[in-house]
């Protein structure tokens, strides 16, 4: 019986998260998130900087360079239609199935860290999802 409780549950959460609309990121969001990002501050992310957008960006079916290079325009444009962020919806997702129940709506830091609580075992725990999906709690 339980097994059906849980499934019926995650058929519900599903559908909720399917039906929530996806907010895109603020002009001083990717602003900071391009700060954060343009590690030398020469207007451009090359080699190690661009590594993890330029993967976002091609994961979206978005055009990268060759060489992976972003330019700033191009970087705020894709940051602007959400390609470099995780929705909070599946970043509740993702704790649920890590385990935990009774989730609060998540919001997300400066860092890009998307922070809540949560249950796990009847106790209220803080829980915090980074860009990558890692789930933890303390």
């Amino acid at each position: 019986m339980r097994n059906v409780h849980e499934a019926l549950f995650l058929a519900a959460a599903a559908c909720l998260a399917w039906s929530l609309p996806s907010l895109a990121m603020t002009d001083e969001e990717c602003a900071t998130m391009w700060k954060q990002a343009d590690v030398d501050n020469d207007g451009s992310l090359r080699e190690a900087e661009a590594r993890r957008y330029a993967a976002w960006m091609r994961v979206k079916d978005k055009s990268v360079l060759a060489d992976s290079t972003i330019e700033k325009a191009q970087f705020l444009e894709n940051c602007k239609s959400n390609v470099f962020t995780t929705a909070a919806v599946d970043a509740g997702d993702r704790v649920l199935a890590a385990g935990f129940s009774d989730v609060s709506a998540l919001t997300k830091d400066d860092k890009g860290i998307w922070r809540g609580t949560a249950k796990k075992a009847s106790k209220s725990v803080k829980v915090a999802v980074d860009y990558r999906g890692n789930v933890v709690a303390n």
